[in-house]
């Protein structure tokens, strides 16, 4: 059939609304999350939220903030107007959660709507309503009150897709709440048929930190601030970097879904891939696998260096230089998860390391303030001893076989006791099977996995070898590589062809030789030494795929880690090792003094507390 001409016409503005509306308007959670926005943007300090049905037959939101002023009422709910912007300058600066002025006009084209206002500074209070546009006097205290009954009464399709009550009500409730994570200085009720479902009161201590820890509890649950780390960086001078805080949670807490990972920019809850691979990347040395991390981060940065005007929702953003972003976010949170929480308080690894035989030594000796016990009984505190841990490779470069750990004890000054209660991990009393270190403090019993621990501690210092190595006759920071008797060919998509040209330096860089072979074919011509016997094509493939979607730098550092790791696992203490009291003690004074320590190289923790409370009610004490 031929196509049937149609003229083009101007739609009714009514139209237009009902058009914006389904993509500003989803469910209730939208309009709710909306008008919240304005509240916040009106100086409220306190919102309260009343819904029924899920938010499906009334949704209204009461502040108290600046109000409405009478005049300016009437064109509230028309497209398009709004108080926040005025020109290109101030949308290119957006600091408000509001500014397009679609969402009054879009929710009010689907939903019957009315707004009670009154004005700072003046005596009486209007209403406003949304269909006939009539403005009357009505009784009210100074801030606005937004109503919205019967939502998408006008669009009866689309109220079909809506899910139970109990889930349009829970969706309400967690757009409440991500602005309740963003503002504790203001309180929030919601209201559910006339029943109080949650209520967060406005924290009113003067410092932000003990504030946002307080909103957080409230919020998140106690449990989320014990098993968290703060993470606190310093504005630059310049106010280019972004400021990040907040806090995340600790390895142990991962969860099986993302449903507790917030990230905001400048106040605003946002869902963006940038924050998002940063967080989940500064995670990877302590948590494998598919676990998701759990954390609340908040970022101040200029306004002119981050668009909020990409969705209609005003969910997503783009940052002008997202690298720097990225960096910010990732080294903060590595910062924050860097210290040992058996410590409490950040304590730099002790470090002496110098290249030795072309390959690597690590000396580890400990801090001289630190006591060890004398293995013989009846002896107390005695001349404190050192440890040094010393690895060699069996050929020049990188390429370590089998690295082993050896203790050696020299005898040094007398040093003062330190108090057992200053030793976060406690004082060694036994081994357990040759695995476990059972270790006392003034909390109860420590057990640790000691060939876990001891691997971590070996590959931080294999790391922090690797960063040091630089300058000209030192090591390149490069994976020494096999060549392939027969190179491997596989077929390539145009993007994998591209990015081995691009990144041809790179892929050497990660013992990677692979060269075009025809316009769509490439040939793996080398691989890492350790991974001779692999599969050549899947991991040129993979490390291609990382290569096109992420910096170049990042994969070289997460190649070469994983080698590290491996290199680590083979120079660890192995079970069924029988070691010496103190032996034990050296190794919890070192975990207590390495980043990462709470964790081993593959995810697993390396020890656990046992409070007292704990045996008692084993052994059923106090019953």
């Amino acid at each position: 059939m031929p196509a049937t001409r149609r003229p083009i016409r101007q739609l009714p503005d009514e139209l237009i609304s009902q058009i914006a509306a389904g993509e500003v308007v989803e469910r209730p959670a939208s309009v709710v999350r909306e008008l919240v926005d304005n509240a916040l943007d009106a100086g409220a300090t306190q919102v309260t939220v009343r819904l029924q049905s899920g938010g499906v037959r009334l949704i209204s939101v009461e502040d108290d903030g600046q109000g409405i002023l009478r005049e300016e009422l009437p064109i509230a709910f028309r497209r398009h107007a709004t108080s926040k912007i005025g020109n290109l300058h101030d949308l290119e600066s957006v600091a408000t959660m509001g500014f397009r002025g679609e969402a009054l006009a879009a929710i009010n084209s689907i939903a019957d709507c009315a707004i009670l206002s009154r004005a700072n500074g003046f005596a009486e209070a209007f209403l406003l309503d949304g269909r006939t546009g009539e403005l009357r006097p009505v009784a009210r205290s100074v801030g606005t009150t937004v109503e919205v009954k019967e939502l998408f009464y006008s669009t009866p399709a689309r109220r079909k897709f809506l899910k139970t009550d109990a889930t349009e009500l829970a969706h309400c409730i967690e757009a409440v709440r991500r602005h309740a994570l963003a503002r504790p200085d203001v309180s929030f009720a919601i209201w559910h048929e006339g029943k109080l479902v949650e209520q967060w009161r406005r924290c009113t201590d003067l410092d932000p930190v003990i504030a946002l820890d307080q909103r957080l509890g409230d919020v998140l649950g106690q449990e989320f601030l014990t098993q968290s780390m703060r993470v606190q960086t310093i504005a630059s001078d310049n106010n280019l970097r972004p400021r990040i805080w907040g806090r995340v949670g600790i390895p142990d807490a991962a969860r099986t879904r993302a449903d507790q990972q917030f990230a905001y920019v400048n106040g605003r809850f946002v869902r963006d891939k940038v924050l998002a691979h940063a967080a989940r990347s500064a995670y990877e040395d302590v948590l494998h696998g598919h676990r998701q991390p759990v954390y609340a981060l908040y970022l101040a940065m200029d306004p002119a260096r981050v668009d909020v005007n990409v969705h209609p929702t005003k969910i997503e953003v783009r940052f002008r230089d997202s690298r720097e972003v990225h960096q910010g976010v990732r080294h903060a949170v590595e910062d924050a998860l860097a210290k040992p929480r058996s410590a409490g308080l950040e304590v730099a690894a002790q470090l002496d390391s110098a290249p030795l035989n072309n390959g690597f030594s690590v000396e580890v000796r400990q801090p001289q303030s630190v006591p060890m016990y004398s293995a013989q009984p009846g002896i107390g505190l005695v001349s404190k001893p050192e440890y040094r841990f010393g690895m060699q490779p069996d050929m020049p470069g990188h390429k370590v076989s089998d690295v082993g750990a050896i203790w050696q004890r020299e005898t040094a000054p007398v040093a003062d006791p330190i108090p057992q209660e200053e030793w976060p991990l406690g004082r060694a009393v036994a081994q357990l099977q040759g695995i476990y270190i059972l270790a006392e403090n003034t909390q109860g019993l420590v057990v640790v996995d000691m060939h876990a621990a001891h691997e971590r501690i070996v590959y931080e210092r294999l790391k922090n070898q690797l960063n040091s190595i630089t300058g000209a006759g030192a090591h390149p920071r490069t994976i020494v590589s096999q060549p392939l008797l027969i190179p491997v060919t596989f077929a390539a998509t145009p993007d994998e062809v591209a990015t081995a040209e691009v990144h041809s330096e790179t892929l050497v860089t990660l013992g990677l030789v692979i060269s075009p072979f025809s316009p769509r074919t490439l040939a793996v011509r080398a691989v890492p030494n350790s991974l001779v016997q692999g599969d050549a094509v899947s991991l040129a493939r993979s490390v291609l795929a990382e290569l096109g979607q992420h910096d170049a730098s990042t994969v070289i550092e997460r190649a070469q880690n994983e080698l590290l790791s491996t290199m680590a696992c083979h120079g660890a203490v192995r079970a069924n090792r029988r070691l010496t009291l103190e032996e034990m003690n050296g190794l919890l004074r070192q975990m207590e003094e390495t980043e990462r320590s709470d964790q081993c190289n593959h995810g697993r923790p390396t020890w656990r507390q046992i409070s007292i409370k704990e045996l008692d009610a084993l052994f059923l004490r106090g019953r």
